[in-house]
């Protein structure tokens, strides 16, 4: 029974109780027997003898917060009942309770000491103090059975203690875990808003410059401007569903939505996809699709009017990615929207799954981006002869 729980606290008040009941009645009923052998030299049991067998039972209420006095306290009242020669053997319930209890609350050295010094009153009391001096067998059977108390405290001590050591390592685990879960969202977050608010302010650019001459393209860049509001407002709905549990969602971010994903960048891009597509691990379905979305980010930023090539290859251990731009549009700048965060998540997201991410200018003019992204076996498909 561990500590804490629900049977061990309502068990915990009323042993003393009953440890006090059972010395009581079970030493008279062994005075009954041992009164019968002169041999013994036992005598019947007054108050004081009922009152010491109290003591220990009172003692016991008290081990919680007083273990090594309880324990002195209970060691001292059994030996004073033996020095009276009332009946025992049920008084020695309590001395196993608190040597028990002295174990557990860490005061191991008080314990072995206490059962020493008891042991050694024990042997000189049952050979020089009662009429007929006691045999080696009794003298092992009381040192083996303070040893036995002893080593079970000892051993439930060291349970409780790699239990306690467990929970604090699922607790250590969780919290870790609910950490890396919020830092997922918080990217998350930031690709779904850094995308679409970035494709909302040059679309929203665009209209402006448009509206007063060309009426009819403003009209498109505000048709794009509604598509990605209300598309943001999607995502972060089923980004912000991950944190209910059993909360239904249709996730968007994945390699099977890419068309959706670059047909709505407002930009001109060509996918392309070599190998045959199939189901990928949702770490590394979600990473590809986020480096391709800011991807496309970065080229409405800095490079707007450019157009973009996405290529996606399924090989049998990995899955690259690749997203180009051929610089055509207004030059890159150094300074953008938000922060510059960009790449470094992105190569954060390929680091995380064992994988890794290349970005710079291209030879030819434009920048490029490439992430390669290790496939478990049991994703890594051959591809057909």
């Amino acid at each position: 029974m561990r500590p804490g729980s629900a049977l061990y606290h309502r068990i915990d008040p009323v042993l003393p109780v009953i440890v006090g009941i059972a010395q009581v009645f079970l030493s008279m009923g062994a005075q009954y027997w041992q009164l019968r052998n002169p041999d013994l030299g036992r005598v019947p049991l007054t108050w004081w003898g009922y009152a010491l067998l109290l003591v220990g039972a009172f003692a016991i209420a008290l081990r919680r917060r007083y273990p090594v006095a309880a324990l002195t306290v209970t060691l001292t009242a059994t030996s004073v009942y033996m020095l009276f020669d009332y009946a025992y053997g049920p008084v020695f319930l309590s001395p196993i309770i608190v040597i028990f209890n002295a174990v557990l609350s860490g005061h191991r050295r008080a314990a072995w000491l206490s059962s020493t010094a008891f042991f050694l009153f024990v042997v000189a009391y049952a050979t020089w103090l009662i009429p007929h001096q006691a045999s080696l067998f009794h003298h092992t059977a009381v040192a083996a059975y303070l040893l036995l108390t002893l080593t079970v405290a000892e051993f439930y001590r060291v349970r409780r203690e790699r239990l306690a050591e467990r929970e604090r390592v699922e607790r250590e685990e969780a919290r870790r875990q609910a950490s890396e879960e919020r830092l997922t969202m918080a990217q998350e977050l930031h690709d779904v808003l850094a995308h679409n608010i970035s494709l909302i302010h040059v679309q929203a650019s665009t209209a402006l410059h448009l509206l007063d001459d060309h009426p009819e393209q403003a009209r498109t860049a505000l048709s794009t401007i509604k598509q990605a509001s209300k598309d943001v407002l999607t995502e972060m709905r089923g980004v912000l569903d991950l944190l209910r549990d059993g909360a239904p969602r249709s996730p968007t971010a994945g390699m099977a939505h890419l068309a959706d994903l670059t047909g709505r960048s407002g930009l001109q891009v060509r996918l392309e996809v070599a190998g045959r597509e199939r189901p990928l691990p949702a770490s590394v379905d979600r990473a590809g699709y986020r480096i391709v979305q800011e991807s496309l980010t970065n080229v409405s930023r800095h490079a707007p009017g450019s157009r973009v090539t996405v290529r996606v290859a399924y090989a049998p251990e990995e899955l690259v990615v690749a997203v180009e731009d051929d610089g055509a549009g207004a030059a890159r700048a150094e300074t953008s929207l938000g922060g510059g965060n960009g790449i470094p998540g992105m190569r954060e997201r390929a680091a995380a799954l064992g994988g890794s991410l290349t970005a710079g200018p291209r030879p030819g003019g434009g920048f490029q981006v490439q992430a390669r992204l290790p496939l478990p076996p049991s994703a890594g498909l051959k591809e057909p002869n």
